[in-house]
């Protein structure tokens, strides 16, 4: 995997760039879809392509570990072949699923003892086992295995948490390093920098990370409910740290407002479940502010969901007819507001990164925040 910057802003951190691996080439910022287990909900991999423009999507360890399964996966030729997605893959190492699933698991320096969610069956999570699962997914992108804390948790817990990712991390790449990927392709590890909301642990992490000289560098632990100000503060001072000529990528973030004001504060790959999940449940992000499109208020708007917007949902559907679809149930609805929310995601990303590299990034952000935030 390359990565180049080609322009940064003057008046802030953030940058426009290119990350290059065997599947092709990701324009950043980039913002990637979630398909947790092999699928972004709701959404055709054709539409992705042809619509969104999406150069990347995730798939998450757990949840493909535990259904089809690494034998499922591996006799396909790896998640590539098996879900016919032809662009690149980033796979989450679990690390987040350790955090959700605290009630189901038991965690230790030698990693994680859990119940699956679907049939309460026992399993353990190594960070060694959890590089195997990569391989065998065979993710271009792989995350080191880590644990989540929550927010708030105190010092000496984040600490004694922090202390042990950073063990899993070298073993994590000990075990990457002595074995190879098992198709016809490169993979990438990142690292991830943890630490709760505690600036030295933060500090400690990022200088730790730092020091493997890994391809990418991932940032977690961050839009788990702590303020807004507090995760940008963290973000802004791990950026500093972190090397500049390697991607960095906040995990798990967040509304289009999170996003660009992150990339201000020099971040590069963003994910999250909101546009798809929201979607689903009738919520609207567009050029003008956010829509409940259940609202009655929209039963007779025959106007585009954005009329602003230049996405194959925006020309094909009304506000009226798409509340409709939500009124009868009809799971249409969920699909195209996840299919528009999805392209308006994309679409911010890379307005982004056109302003970034005709220099005015800092005045477009400030004029559009306002707008995209605000309810309608």
């Amino acid at each position: 995997m390359k990565f180049k910057i080609i322009k940064t802003d003057g008046k802030s951190s953030a940058r426009a760039g290119y990350i290059t691996n065997d599947h092709g080439t990701i324009e950043t910022p980039v913002f990637m879809p979630v398909g947790t287990v092999g699928s972004v909900k709701g959404v055709h991999f054709k539409d992705l392509t042809e619509d969104v423009k999406a150069p990347v999507i995730l798939g998450n360890t757990y949840h493909l570990y535990l259904r089809p399964g690494t034998s499922v996966i591996e006799q396909a030729g790896g998640l590539h072949k098996f879900n016919g997605w032809n662009g690149s893959i980033l796979t989450d190492s679990g690390g987040y699923q350790v955090y959700s699933l605290t009630h189901r698991r038991k965690l230790d320096e030698t990693g994680v003892m859990f119940q699956s969610h679907i049939d309460g069956s026992r399993h353990h999570f190594t960070p060694e086992n959890v590089i195997d699962i990569q391989r065998s997914i065979g993710a271009d992108i792989m995350m080191a295995f880590d644990e989540c804390t929550p927010y708030p948790c105190d010092y000496k817990y984040a600490e004694n948490s922090l202390d042990i990712t950073h063990k899993w991390l070298k073993r994590c790449v000990t075990r990457f390093n002595e074995t190879e990927p098992k198709y016809n392709y490169s993979q990438s590890l990142f690292p991830i920098v943890q630490g709760s909301v505690y600036k030295d642990l933060r500090k400690k992490s990022a200088e730790t990370i730092a020091s493997y000289n890994a391809d990418g560098n991932a940032i977690g632990g961050l839009s788990v409910g702590e303020p807004h100000d507090i995760m940008y503060d963290i973000t802004a001072q791990v950026c500093n740290i972190l090397p500049k000529d390697k991607p960095r990528y906040l995990m798990g973030v967040g509304t289009p407002e999170n996003i660009l004001e992150s990339i201000a504060l020099g971040v590069d790959m963003f994910d999250c479940v909101m546009p798809t999940r929201n979607g689903r449940n009738g919520m609207l992000f567009t050029k003008k502010g956010i829509i409940n499109i259940k609202n009655k208020k929209w039963e007779n708007d025959f106007s585009p969901v954005d009329p602003d917007g230049n996405s194959f949902v925006d020309s094909q559907y009304s506000r009226a007819y798409l509340r409709h679809l939500f009124s009868a149930r009809e799971m249409l609805g969920g699909m195209i507001a996840s299919l528009h929310n999805l392209n308006f995601y994309l679409w911010l990303v890379r307005e982004a990164r056109k302003h970034i590299i005709e220099g005015d990034f800092t005045r477009w952000k400030a004029a559009i925040i306002p707008n995209i935030k605000q309810r309608l």
